[in-house]
This record gives C-alpha cells, sequence and structure tokens, in this order.
C-alpha cells in the first residue's frame, strides 16, 4: 500500500559545481559537432581540477578534414564554457586553466554495430535500461523537491550573473525537503543551501539574508512557514569552489539530472552522449511517454523503463508502473506506446528531432521539467502525444 503522508528530499547543484562544469563542456562539444554534422557521433568525457580541464573520448565526422578542424576547437569551446559558468579564481580561471584534448576518431569497432546499412534499421549504440517519470504534483508534470531545488539554483545564478547579487560565486547546492499530505506536496520542511560567495567576510547570516528572498519568491506560496528549518551555507565559509576546492568528472549527477531520486535509473549519464547513444535518446523518449500519459489523464503518476541491445534496433521490452492510480490498466498502456511512437533509435531521434545543437543548455537545473523550446530544445517534454495515446487505448 502506498503512503500519502511523508517528507521527501531531493537536490541540485549549479552550473558551476565542479561535475555540471564537466557536463556543460562535454555538451558543448557535442553541440559544436552536431551543428557541423547532424549525425556526427560523440561520446565526450571531461574533468577538471586546479588549473587544468583534460577532454576525451571518440568523436566522428564523414568529412576526416573538417573532424581534424573541429579538434583545434575544443580548447576556445571549454574556456567559452568556464567563462559564461563565471569563474575567474586564480586556480580556475577560463583564461589560464591548461585545457588537454585527448578526443580520438570512433572506434570502427563500434561504428559498425551502429551504422545503418542502406536497407537495415539502425542498432541501439549500447545494450541498457532506460527510465521515464512523470507525476500531476507539478504543473511541469515533475516531482516537487527536484523541481523546485533546480528553481532556486537558476534564480541565484539568473541573480548572480546580473550583477544584482555581486557576493555570490558560480558553486552551489540546493536541497528541499518537501512534506506531503494525502499525496500531494504541501509545503518545505527543511532547506539547505550551500553557495560560494566572493567576499571572505561574509558569514553564514550574511548568505541567508542575501539568498532567503530569492527562494521565497522561487516557492510556491505559503510553502515556508515558521516551521521550516534553514540551513544555509552551514559549514560556515564556501569562497574557493568548482574544480579548484573538488575535482569535476562527467555524468556524476544523473540523479540530479533526472527525478531527485523520485524515481528509478536505469544508470547511464547523459552529457556528451550523441542522440545514437540509448542512455541519452532513449532517455528522453521513456520521460516523454510516461509525461504523455499523465497528460493525457491516464494516471496521476507513470514509471516507463524501456531496454534495448547494441545493434539491435527495437526495444526489448516496454514496462509501464502506474502506482495504482491509473484508469487504464497497465499493460494496456505498454501496448499503446508502441503504437504511437517508433522506439527505434532512429525513430526516437526523428521523432523528438534530436540531432540538433540542442544540448549545452541541458547540462545544469535538470534534463525535465522544462519549457520546450522553438528550436527544438526539450522536444522530449512537450505533451503533442496525449490524444493518440486516448486513441490507442
Amino acid at each position: 500500500m502506498s503512503r500519502n503522508n511523508y517528507i521527501f528530499t531531493s537536490e541540485s547543484v549549479s552550473e558551476g559545481h565542479p561535475d555540471k562544469v564537466c557536463d556543460r563542456i562535454s555538451d558543448a562539444v557535442l553541440d559544436a559537432f552536431i551543428a557541423e554534422e547532424p549525425e556526427a557521433r560523440v561520446a565526450c568525457e571531461t574533468f577538471a581540477t586546479t588549473n587544468r580541464v583534460v577532454i576525451g573520448g571518440e568523436v566522428g565526422l564523414s568529412d576526416k578534414d573538417k573532424l581534424k578542424d573541429y579538434m583545434g576547437r575544443i580548447d576556445a569551446i571549454a574556456r567559452d564554457c568556464i567563462r559564461d559558468i563565471g569563474y575567474e579564481q586564480d586556480k580556475f580561471h577560463w583564461n589560464t586553466v591548461e585545457v588537454t584534448n585527448l578526443l580520438h576518431e570512433q572506434s570502427a569497432h563500434i561504428a559498425q554495430g551502429v551504422n545503418a546499412a542502406a536497407d537495415k534499421d539502425e542498432g541501439a549504440g549500447d545494450q541498457g535500461i532506460m527510465f521515464g517519470f512523470a507525476t500531476n504534483e507539478t504543473s511541469a508534470l515533475m516531482p516537487a523537491p527536484i523541481q523546485f531545488a533546480h528553481a532556486i539554483l537558476r534564480r541565484l545564478a539568473e541573480v548572480r550573473k546580473s550583477g544584482a547579487e555581486p557576493a555570490l560565486g558560480p558553486d552551489a547546492k540546493s536541497q528541499l525537503s518537501v512534506i506531503y499530505e494525502d499525496g500531494k506536496p504541501v509545503r518545505v520542511g527543511s532547506v539547505v543551501l550551500s553557495t560560494q560567495h566572493l567576499d571572505e567576510t561574509l558569514s553564514s547570516g550574511d548568505i541567508r539574508a542575501i539568498v532567503e528572498p530569492h527562494i521565497r519568491e522561487t516557492l510556491p506560496e505559503g510553502w515556508l512557514t515558521a516551521a521550516t528549518e534553514w540551513h544555509v551555507n552551514p559549514t560556515g565559509k564556501f569562497v574557493i569552489g568548482g574544480p579548484d576546492g573538488d575535482a569535476g568528472l562527467t555524468g556524476r549527477k544523473i540523479i540530479v539530472d533526472t527525478y531527485g531520486g523520485a524515481a528509478p535509473h536505469g544508470g547511464g549519464a547523459f552529457s556528451g552522449k550523441d542522440p545514437t547513444k540509448v542512455d541519452r535518446s532513449a532517455a528522453y523518449a521513456a520521460r516523454y511517454l510516461a509525461k504523455n500519459v499523465v497528460a493525457a489523464g491516464m494516471a496521476d503518476k507513470c514509471t516507463l523503463q524501456l531496454s534495448y541491445a547494441i545493434g539491435v534496433s527495437r526495444p526489448l521490452s516496454i514496462y509501464v508502473d502506474t502506482h495504482q492510480t491509473g484508469n487504464i490498466a497497465d499493460a494496456e498502456i505498454e501496448k499503446a506506446v508502441a503504437q504511437v511512437m517508433d522506439l527505434t533509435p532512429r525513430g526516437i531521434r526523428e521523432h523528438l528531432q534530436l540531432n540538433r545543437p540542442i544540448y549545452t543548455r541541458t547540462a545544469a537545473y535538470g534534463h525535465f521539467g522544462r519549457d520546450p523550446e522553438a528550436d527544438g530544445g526539450f522536444s522530449w517534454e512537450r505533451t503533442d502525444l496525449a490524444e493518440a495515446l486516448k486513441r490507442a487505448v
């Protein structure tokens, strides 16, 4: 039996968190290659530490001369990312950091399992399981704790970059414990925020005075009460941030990137991977389908799993769980989602128009729960399949 009254906690991290710096660089490299060739193959990983960024992995363009040219642009791409995030620290500065590019051409053995012959379906780039999730507890059909943990940090980044709050630094983490009653989020039990600050003289109390108004305007009215616990920079000073304070790696924030722990995760990271990699594209498709199931009114909550094998085009399985909130049998929804969308890797890419340079913007503040954009960004957040799903059951 499901619980109706409980507290659930999720965390988010800012674009200046060391791991997110790496996600940003990896996705910016991906966008650069896809902008040149929509079918470019990219598997880019980034490591960052004091005064150093190391970029490695595999890339592929059909034109070998252009591939060499783009290899020469990697240094500038990394520096532009670091500058936009806002790092100008003595030991991590966009202009002086040492960038090492170890990218190389994609393995022919991997390519042969993925590249489609003219008369064959394209196979998945790897085996794996991917989960999508949606819930009607917020307008974005996302779990409230992660949705608002993201929103807090996005707001603080806006006022930092605008100059409205010049004391704030790029590195930050948020955490919200949300109280649920009768299965619905109603208020916040505790707020945890640790944010880098550029003035060494500021105390935890000073930082709370800076951030609290922005947090209050971000959260729904009435969610913060006299009983809400606040923990702002609880360890004291936080001046040295980013990769100088802690090393970063691409792909280490997969729960932040998805549902904040409110749903299962298949284990594959997203950033730096082109959309032939089902770790990314099928996870987007699973979110898209789960969101449309809820948007169609078939359930209040939906978890959807897809599974793939390398070189095999069709998903091996489709699983749906509506957590006893559905008015359509889960098995019928499984059949319906297979009817309304081609879930081969190529089918997903074409349906969601994923062969576009739309990935840098996904690197921070969540891949899900964002508004679809005119240029195709966050296309997996559309709810345009709802009517087709209704007709299919």
